[in-house]
């Protein structure tokens, strides 16, 4: 489902409007394929992407939390992190439509690429 058959972190995270069109369960169970470590839940009757990133202290999990931050301020869109000693839960969805949009899945993928990198 990625367009232009481009790797899923390297598409474009676009504004999201009030009016953007939430992914169908479809939609997201495809794209879920492409960040086979994130499970979507519901969560408030809305459907976010999340993952439980694992550190051996807590300092590598606050330097980890810093970069998902500066990672979503880089193209204005923000992720619920909770930080805790040895962890980091990062939970992305559009908070203006109440749902899933392509942009999640995208900064999950990119999320993925700053822990393996």
């Amino acid at each position: 489902m990625s367009i232009n058959n481009k790797i899923l972190s390297e598409e474009n995270c676009e504004a999201c409007s009030d009016g953007a069109i939430k992914l169908s369960n479809i939609e997201s169970q495809i794209l879920l394929k492409e960040i086979p470590l994130w499970a979507i839940e519901v969560l408030q009757d809305i459907p976010q992407l999340t993952r439980t990133f694992k550190f051996d202290n807590f300092q590598e999990a606050l330097k980890f939390s810093n970069k998902v931050g500066e990672l979503a301020e880089s193209v204005g869109h923000h992720p619920a992190i909770l930080l805790e000693w040895g962890k980091v839960v990062v939970t992305w969805w559009s908070h203006k439509i109440e749902g899933l949009h392509k942009n999640d899945f995208i900064m999950a993928a990119r999320t993925e690429e700053s822990f393996k990198g």
